[in-house]
């Protein structure tokens, strides 16, 4: 099947995958997505298990999950770069082929208003377009990430990414009860403590980042390091072990 520049959106059915002319499958309840680079993809397995236990949580079968992922593997192209995006919506399954866009390794960032916004944190896909809708508004002034925080402005995630810094020798991440479990954090972490890191869990004032080493990472991007904050305003961390970790993390690869 011969996929066009633009998202392909190929629903599932009975027959396999079908090209839907760009229509979803109805309300967003659950999505995943990863980076394939020449046909190479990080951590699949992990991906494809945090979507599956979602959806199995939704009443679809284990058998049709495994249909789909392999009807998944055969329409991604195995040659370029390719950011598929893999959804349950109320009118059922289906793939978006997407492709991916040029790599980051820094971003800019603002911090939103104080609330977190989100009816689901620990499930991607119910608040997808409310957090693309976030991120679109922290492009617009100028960020490429918006960082969500509680009522009192303690820090939980990106919109889009999760948040790890540095505190001296110590690695430290948000706590899991209001952050979505990502894959790429969830490698960190592991990598951490196989290498006798401590690793930390804590909500942040933004102002205690303020000169730390902090990374946004995800499934497309890896690690970028917050290269600036745009608001609140205050220096950022000098990206010490950023590249050693990147390397860390590909050797990890699929």
């Amino acid at each position: 099947m011969a996929l066009a520049d633009h998202d392909t959106v190929l629903r599932w059915t009975r027959a396999g995958l079908q090209d839907a002319g760009g229509a979803t499958a109805g309300a967003l309840l659950v999505a995943d997505s990863w980076l394939v680079d020449g046909g190479a993809a990080r951590a699949l397995d992990e991906h494809w298990a945090r979507f599956g236990d979602s959806c199995r949580a939704h009443g679809v079968d284990a058998g049709e999950l495994a249909r789909f992922r392999a009807a998944v593997t055969a329409a991604v192209p195995a040659a370029g770069r390719w950011f598929p995006r893999v959804e349950l919506g109320d009118g059922g399954l289906a793939l978006r082929v997407r492709a991916a866009p040029p790599p980051a390794v820094e971003a800019r960032v603002v911090v939103g208003a104080p609330g977190d916004p989100r009816r689901c944190p620990r499930r991607k896909g119910p608040d997808l377009a409310l957090l693309v809708g976030l991120r679109e508004r922290a492009r617009a002034a100028g960020a490429d990430e918006l960082l969500l925080c509680d009522d009192a402005g303690a820090l939980r995630e990106g919109a889009l990414s999760s948040l790890l810094w540095w505190e001296d020798g110590t690695l430290c991440t948000t706590p899991g009860e209001h952050t979505l479990p990502g894959i790429t954090r969830g490698l960190l972490l592991a990598l951490a403590r196989e290498r006798g890191i401590d690793v930390r869990a804590r909500s942040p004032l933004p102002s205690e980042l303020a000169g730390r080493e902090t990374w946004l990472t995800s499934a497309l991007h890896g690690i970028r390091v917050v290269s600036e904050w745009l608001s609140p305003v205050q220096p950022a961390g000098t990206a010490e072990r950023a590249a050693a970790w990147r390397a860390q993390l590909e050797r990890r690869g699929g």
